[in-house]
């Protein structure tokens, strides 16, 4: 499920699962080679040529993504990103009946990849933009101190939805305390990539140092995202994030070398707004740390993110009128007491079904954390633009003068608790950097501090 908290830029999803054989002529032939058909796809989205583009769309996506919908999706990922430059190569992933092609494409302002999910018939049946793993070399920050920690590979969970992960484990006899790292939106991996910053790598990194073992893994939505297409319609957070953070949890209790009564949970951005649901399930986790969570409706959020990343380009306010107008309306229809999981996904914001959003009317995270004992850590970058310092004032307004809550904000970072000057924009996160050496040191500190009996 694609959405736009964590993500360092508007990512907008459409994907549909029919197999329904399609009754216009498509314009690319069936059963063709995956990459070409992905590429001309492209291609004809980067000439505007709409018409033709839409016309090898499975039942599904047609109804979800007609003509004007595909063009204003289009032009509002070129309003975050800057103008379409080329085509700079492709690849192709194989799971069950479709073929997930990641086209690679230079914009101005950044590269992505255009998923194009086709199905058995060679139709298109699910569209994604998402971020392009860089290929710039990660370098430790300098809190990191190699020979300290060492890194094995562990299989969060089993069955169907068996996720590959990381533990990072200090070296010594322990038993140490541990962290279970819980990504924000989007099919998220397991360092949180966005560009060339891998914040959750650096916090595994930084805390091992500190003597704290950590565990990361592949999200599910990136793991088995084509996978999900059949039932798209029915997923919820619990099923994106809530599930497999409760396993990657029960997992660190069972770890040799892992102090079973201090393990806690930090969750990123949306992660962080699920923080309360997933203490709710489990009472024996130690603690909570949420960076950067979300505390108000998230359709407000989308809608305010837009509104900011259009207002950085003045000159351009008039042509996107028409694009803010839309979301407006799809998060209208979000709120309306008549939303049902009828609605079709193309009126919900970013094609999201109505099922989620029914999930996320009935959740009010720092409300619910107001029933939370445990000892809980808010961090917040002071110029994030897609969580505000707004919500950070939400959960201070609902937990303050609990003396196991603590509160801190840092001026000069942003999303990824990295640090820059003045205003946060997109542009930004192109740029390689670490989480702030002091946000590392705030968590060791904080968790070294917690008694728990």
């Amino acid at each position: 499920m694609k959405k736009c908290v964590c993500a360092p830029f508007m990512i907008l999803f459409i994907c549909s699962c029919s197999l329904i054989s399609y009754a216009r002529q498509p314009l690319m032939p069936k059963r063709g080679d995956p990459e070409t058909t992905a590429k001309e796809f492209v291609n004809l989205l980067s000439k505007g040529d709409y018409v033709n583009a839409e016309r090898n769309f499975d039942n599904t996506m047609a109804g979800a993504l007609p003509q004007e919908k595909l063009r204003q999706t289009w032009e509002m990922l070129i309003g975050q990103v800057g103008p379409f430059k080329t085509q700079i190569g492709s690849r192709t992933q194989r799971v069950q009946q479709y073929d997930a092609v990641l086209v690679t494409c230079k914009f101005e302002k950044d590269t992505l990849d255009v998923k194009v999910v086709l199905n058995s018939s060679g139709q298109i049946a699910g569209l994604y933009f998402v971020p392009h793993t860089s290929k710039v070399k990660y370098v430790l920050p300098s809190y990191a101190k190699p020979g300290s920690y060492s890194e094995r590979e562990v299989t969060i969970g089993g069955g169907e939805w068996a996720l590959p992960g990381t533990l990072t484990l200090p070296v010594g006899k322990g038993p140490f305390p541990a962290v279970v790292l819980v990504h924000g939106s989007g099919p998220q991996d397991r360092d949180e990539t966005i560009g060339p910053n891998r914040p959750f790598r650096d916090l595994a990194f930084g805390l091992a140092s500190k003597g704290i073992a950590v565990l990361r893994y592949e999200k599910r939505t990136k793991e088995y995202g084509a996978k999900l297409l059949p039932i798209k319609d029915s997923l919820t957070v619990k099923e994106e994030t809530i599930d497999d953070a409760l396993v990657a949890v029960s997992l660190l209790r069972k770890t040799g070398g892992i102090d079973a009564k201090k393990v806690f949970v930090l969750g990123h951005s949306l992660g962080g707004m699920l923080i309360p649901r997933i203490g709710k399930l489990d009472p024996a986790i130690a603690g909570f740390i949420v960076m950067a969570g979300t505390s108000r409706p998230l359709e407000d959020v989308i809608l305010e993110q837009t509104s900011y990343i259009f207002s950085l380009d003045p000159a351009k306010s008039e042509a996107r009128k028409s694009q803010l107008e839309l979301i407006k309306k799809q998060v209208a229809r979000v709120k309306d007491p008549d939303l049902s999981v009828a609605i079709p996904s193309g009126d919900l914001p970013l094609n999201i079904p109505g099922k989620y959003w029914l999930d996320l009317r009935a959740y009010h995270p720092a409300e619910l954390a107001q029933r939370e004992t445990r000892p809980m850590l808010f961090l917040q970058g002071e110029r994030d633009y897609q969580v505000t310092m707004e919500d950070f004032r939400v959960w201070e307004k609902s937990l303050s003068g609990r003396p196991n809550v603590v509160f801190k904000s840092y001026k000069k970072l942003n999303h990824l608790f990295i640090s820059g000057q003045g205003r946060s924009t997109p542009d930004e996160y192109a740029t390689a950097g670490h989480v702030d050496g002091s946000v590392v040191a705030d968590i060791a500190q904080w968790i070294g501090g917690q008694k728990v009996h």
